[in-house]
């Protein structure tokens, strides 16, 4: 390519994917189209809204498309009709068809939030803190018919920290995919072929998609696997819990020891340091609240309004 422009067409819809398409428009490439997820309806007035990528993508000048899918002949025309050279595909939300795949002359590649083959899927950065993985990454994948089983390129990794939330952790590999992307794209305009790493048959791990019903904590289980629900799921979709008689959002938690023989999802201390809840292993400490229609707090303004957990408490 060394000498020659590179059309690429981006795909990606959050924000996780605003970086990857900063660090196409910078390395030189020309961006010749952005696709993206349709307008949704979001926010309490249920307005449609655009995704973070059509914004930063029409603030740049570049073209959008917002088909709901690939199926129809007519869209897949006006892709191959941008003659990309190259797709990359980020966060998209879409699965592409083979066809698709065929378009661009070298291919799909996709930015991949973890270090596959494990965690393939839709939600591997959540899941790699929920299952306690010491360390994630970013891969630059080229694309195959299968679900994120395609070859690595260009590989980022980074641990994780014992405070990592799922929000912390986004914002990393945010920006190391931007990163692994960036020399993707650097090393092909100079002219040369990125190998391929064809992915282990073993680890292979998915990432199954959120549900907001997985956000309840039971307290029947070891305070470091709620620990870590707590991290994973700020900030989306919250824990909630139960909490001597009212619904609450956690938004910050650490597992402590234990107190022998107290019955799991009992409150066996509450101070300002925090509200001691008893498991089924050790105890988990409640450090930043919610209450129903309320902002989130620190443990010492939540036990403020409900004096009654101090003294039952002490």
């Amino acid at each position: 390519m060394a000498g020659r422009s590179l059309r690429v067409v981006f795909a990606g819809t959050p924000e996780f994917a605003v970086p990857c398409l900063e660090a196409c428009r910078a390395s030189g490439a020309d961006v010749v189209a952005v696709y993206t997820q349709p307008d949704r309806p979001a926010g309490r007035g249920r307005k449609l809204a655009a995704s973070p990528v059509k914004d930063a993508a029409l603030a740049a000048g570049i073209p959008v498309e917002q088909p709901e899918s690939f199926k129809a002949e007519a869209d897949r025309e006006r892709l191959a009709a941008y003659a990309p050279d190259l797709m990359v595909v980020v966060a998209y939300g879409l699965i592409l068809p083979r066809k698709v795949l065929a378009i661009p002359r070298l291919g799909c590649w996709n930015v991949h939030a973890s270090l596959l083959p494990r965690w393939r899927g839709a939600a591997p950065i959540q899941r790699a803190i929920l299952a306690g993985d010491s360390e994630s990454g970013v891969d630059l994948m080229q694309m195959e018919a299968g679900l994120d089983t395609g070859p690595v390129l260009v590989e980022r990794r980074t641990p994780i920290g014992v405070d990592d939330t799922g929000g912390s952790l986004h914002d990393r590999l945010s920006a190391l995919g931007a990163d692994a992307l960036s020399e993707g794209l650097r090393r092909t305009l100079a002219g040369e072929t990125l190998t391929p790493r064809a992915q282990p048959e073993e680890g292979v791990v998915y990432a199954h998609k959120l549900d907001k019903a997985e956000a309840r904590l039971d307290f029947s289980l070891p305070a470091t696997e709620l620990e870590r629900k707590v991290r994973a799921f700020d900030p989306w979709p919250v824990a909630e819990a139960d909490v001597a008689g009212e619904r609450l959002r956690v938004w910050s938690a650490r597992a402590i020891e234990g107190v022998p023989g107290v019955p799991a999802g009992e409150v066996i201390a509450a101070s300002r340091a925090g509200i001691d809840v008893a498991c089924a292993e050790g105890t988990l400490r409640l450090t930043a609240v919610q209450r129903a229609g309320g902002r989130r707090i620190g443990a010492a303004d939540y036990l403020n309004a409900r004096p009654e957990l101090k003294r039952a408490a002490s």
